[in-house]
């Protein structure tokens, strides 16, 4: 694929976001449209995004359920960009009317200290780790109808919106990562409960992987730098008036509210 199509398709994706506005599949006009050439795509749209003024802050996975990634008939997760204009305060409000689907999911987010630069092991990963906390995810594909390919989501940046980290930093050596209980509320009633388990099997074996991922094309994930390690869950959708917290043992809690 040229790099001009792929701009053309970076700009259509970009303007969905901006816009928040639907549109149909990239895969259905663009059969060459492979996962290399999305994530070629994507990283053209960040780079939209970085030219009127956001900062990259981090990186998200998605796909780290072996369910998920039976269901796609993938055998890797995929990964995603973070952008400053992403970034929600534990507690504020989100309005709706900037999305198109969304869908929100608990997460269990890490705070880099150094660069990691891959290969390395999911060991080495969290000794660059400054410190876990508690997350949650709002995700908002542009697809019209909620449908996609692989390919679709990975160039639509893996749906990433908006996140929300909680105010407690806890070093990641200090809590049982592997086996955290997780439960997300939404108007005080219990919607999804799980385990860090879910993410990855153990979410620095995902924090690893997406190392390793970026390292294929010479990428690395920066110290200071925010890392949505996967969800947790099922997403659920959003409505206006939802107040939605996430309790995970050990590392906190986070929230929002919808408008």
């Amino acid at each position: 694929m040229t790099i001009e199509r792929i701009e053309e398709l970076a700009a259509i994706v970009d303007d969905a976001a901006m816009n928040v506005t639907e549109i149909g599949m990239l895969t259905a006009d663009e059969p060459e449209l492979d996962i290399e050439a999305a994530y070629a795509v994507q990283e053209a749209s960040i780079e939209r995004r970085l030219a009127r003024g956001e900062r990259l802050v981090g990186m998200k996975m998605g796909l780290t359920s072996r369910a998920k990634m039976e269901q796609m008939g993938v055998h890797e997760p995929i990964y995603g960009r973070l952008t400053s204009s992403m970034i929600v305060n534990d507690g504020a409000r989100v309005r709706l009317a900037e999305m198109l689907h969304a869908r929100v999911e608990p997460e269990v987010a890490f705070i880099l200290a150094d660069d990691i630069e891959g290969p390395v092991t999911p060991a080495q990963a969290l000794a660059s780790v400054a410190g876990v906390c508690a997350a949650l995810e709002i995700i908002d594909s542009r697809y019209r109808d909620f449908k996609f390919t692989l390919p679709d989501v990975i160039a639509d940046n893996t749906s990433a919106i908006r996140f929300v980290l909680g105010s407690t930093l806890m070093p990641a050596e200090a809590v049982n990562l592997g086996n955290l209980g997780i439960v997300m509320e939404i108007n005080g009633r219990i919607i999804e409960t799980g385990s860090s388990s879910a993410i990855y099997d153990h979410p620095a074996r995902s924090l690893a992987e997406l190392a390793n991922m970026l390292a294929r094309t010479g990428g690395r994930l920066e110290a200071g730098q925010i890392v949505l390690s996967g969800g947790a869950t099922a997403a659920h959708p959003l409505n206006a008036g939802d107040r939605v917290r996430v309790t995970i043992d050990e590392i906190g809690s986070a929230e929002f509210r919808c408008e």
